[in-house]
C-alpha cells in the first residue's frame, strides 16, 4: 500500500522555523518527483514547492522561495521541508504529494493526512 505521512508541524513564532518530514512507503520516493502543497483555512490548496525525479532539482512558489527549503533522505524513504522566516500567512495544513506542479496546474497523485502549521505570536 502506497503511503504518505507528514510529521514536524505545530506552533511557532513568526521568523521562527520548522522541519516537516513525509515518511513514505509502498514505493520509493527516488523514482518519483514529489511535491509539498497546502491549504490555509478557508481557503484552496496552493502548490509549495516540488523535487523533481530525474535530476532532483527543485521547484518554490515565489511566496515560499528564499525561506523554504525541500530535500530528500533517499536512505530513509523520506522527504523533507525547511521552512526558514516564517510568516503567519504561511499558516496552513501542509500536504506531501505524488506528482508534478508545471504550468500553472497541479498533477498530484497520493496525498498524505496533512500536518498543521500555525504561525502566530
Amino acid at each position: 500500500e502506497v503511503q504518505l505521512v507528514e510529521s514536524g508541524g505545530g506552533l511557532v513564532q513568526p521568523g521562527g522555523s520548522l522541519r516537516l518530514s513525509c515518511a513514505a512507503s509502498g514505493f520509493s520516493i527516488s523514482s518519483t518527483s514529489m511535491s509539498w502543497v497546502r491549504q490555509a483555512p478557508g481557503k484552496g490548496p496552493e502548490w509549495v514547492s516540488t523535487l523533481n525525479r530525474g535530476d532532483g532539482s527543485t521547484t518554490y512558489a515565489d511566496s515560499v522561495k528564499d525561506r523554504f527549503t525541500m530535500s530528500r533522505d533517499n536512505a530513509k524513504n523520506t522527504l523533507y521541508l525547511q521552512m526558514n522566516s516564517l510568516k503567519p500567512e504561511d499558516t496552513a495544513v501542509y500536504y506531501c504529494v505524488t506528482g508534478v506542479y508545471y504550468s500553472g496546474r497541479g498533477y498530484f497523485g497520493v496525498w498524505g493526512q496533512g500536518t498543521q502549521v500555525t504561525v502566530s505570536s
